[in-house]
């Protein structure tokens, strides 16, 4: 019968040190977002949310030309893939529209947010043409599939107004597409 309870006991606590163990050996969370849209095309999940780092740009190169230097373009893009266009001429051209808070320096493009100042964030499509905030783009030709929507950002010096001061910047910047 002692044999017995030494036993059982034994087994427990056997029982507990391995649930003890295996109390905590990782855990998370996963949250799935996104959205259904009414548009002939899906947006990548890369594309809906990105970071486009400009990089370490020297003040004496934004200063160049009366504060007017430029920094290397930066390409991003706008994936945009299962598209389905039913009929020729009916939705298969799109414009993105680009909105944040505009710069005091060009009031078309993005203002930096930070301690950096007297610069701004120039955006432009891939033919060359800029990105005026709140404005639709030049129009692209959508085909079924996958398309891509090319960019370029860089970092512009704000003018012989400006007096450039280094320090970090992120600027937030949204943008809205539409189909015609």
């Amino acid at each position: 019968m002692k044999l017995n309870k030494i036993a059982l006991a034994t087994v427990m606590v056997m029982g507990m040190a391995s649930v003890a163990n295996a109390a905590n050996q990782g855990e998370g969370k996963i949250t799935f977002t996104g959205s259904i849209i009414d548009a002939p095309c899906s947006i990548t999940a890369d594309s809906a949310d990105q970071s486009i780092p400009l990089g370490e740009v020297s003040n004496v190169a934004l200063a160049a030309n009366g504060n007017t230097g430029v920094s290397t373009p930066k390409p991003f893009s706008i994936e945009l893939k299962d598209c389905v266009i039913a009929t020729a001429g009916t939705k298969d051209k799109v414009t993105v529209t680009f909105t944040g808070a505009a710069s005091s320096y060009d009031a078309d493009s993005l203002g930096l947010i930070g301690t950096a100042e007297g610069a701004y964030i120039l955006m432009s499509q891939a033919d060359g043409s800029k990105v005026k905030l709140n404005t639709p783009t030049n129009a692209q030709t959508v085909k079924n599939g996958s398309n891509t929507l090319a960019f370029t950002a860089s970092l512009k010096g704000g003018g012989t107004g400006a007096t450039i001061k280094p320090g970090d910047f992120s600027v937030p910047t949204n943008f809205m597409l539409n189909y015609n």
